[in-house]
């Protein structure tokens, strides 16, 4: 599902520019759950997430994409969420940021996750919540969007079903976007739990 993004680079790189006030509320959410500590992005596209939060580490399949990212500072691995070339319980977290939607194997991908992260670490997941207003959005018009036609959404309880098999446990939740992306001219709060903003990032602890 990856290749989408091999091809559509510029359309990618453009949501950020016009859209955005909806980037920076997702990347204060994100920040809200951050830990210290070494980190990489999995799916770390060409670093929007990455370089502002100081993630030095990224693994992209597109080459494309990670040319820009490495471009922007990032030391970028070629690989898939699925099979990290990163050695077992290396980092103190991981981020995945609108990544989990695209990959082939979401229960391999989030083991994965797993298996890189020290005891203790943590994995943080954002996510367009697939029941939220922008989420049964996407959602209806999947077939009209580049990006989003080949996606599978996820629930946020879903999500954290999935994350519990992998072997995550103490669930922190925050969420933003209360408003649509294009009618955004200001950022956006950043509140705890969910069931109200689109995007949700969820941080689990790999005990």
């Amino acid at each position: 599902m990856w290749h989408i993004f091999e091809r559509f680079v510029n359309e990618y790189e453009r949501w950020f520019l016009v859209h955005r006030f909806a980037y920076l509320s997702e990347l204060q959410a994100v920040k809200c759950l951050l830990p210290e500590g070494r980190g990489v992005e999995i799916g770390v596209g060409t670093g929007r997430f990455a370089v502002p939060l100081k993630i030095k580490i990224g693994v992209e399949p597109s080459e494309r994409m990670a040319e820009i990212a490495r471009k922007r500072g990032v030391f970028v691995l070629k690989g898939t969420a699925e099979n990290l070339p990163l050695k077992d319980e290396s980092f103190d977290f991981a981020l995945m940021v609108t990544t989990i939607c695209f990959v082939d194997d979401p229960e391999r991908a989030l083991k994965e996750a797993y298996r890189i992260l020290k005891k203790g670490g943590y994995l943080i997941v954002g996510i367009v919540d697939r029941e939220s207003f922008l989420g049964r959005e996407y959602e209806k018009n999947k077939e009209k969007s580049v990006f989003y036609k080949n996606a599978r959404f996820f629930s946020t309880e879903e999500l954290m079903d999935l994350m519990r098999k992998a072997g995550f446990e103490e669930f922190k939740v925050v969420q933003t976007l209360f408003k649509h992306p294009s009618e955004l001219s200001e950022i956006e709060p950043v509140k705890e739990g969910y069931g109200e903003g689109a995007f949700v990032v969820i941080r689990g602890t790999k005990k």
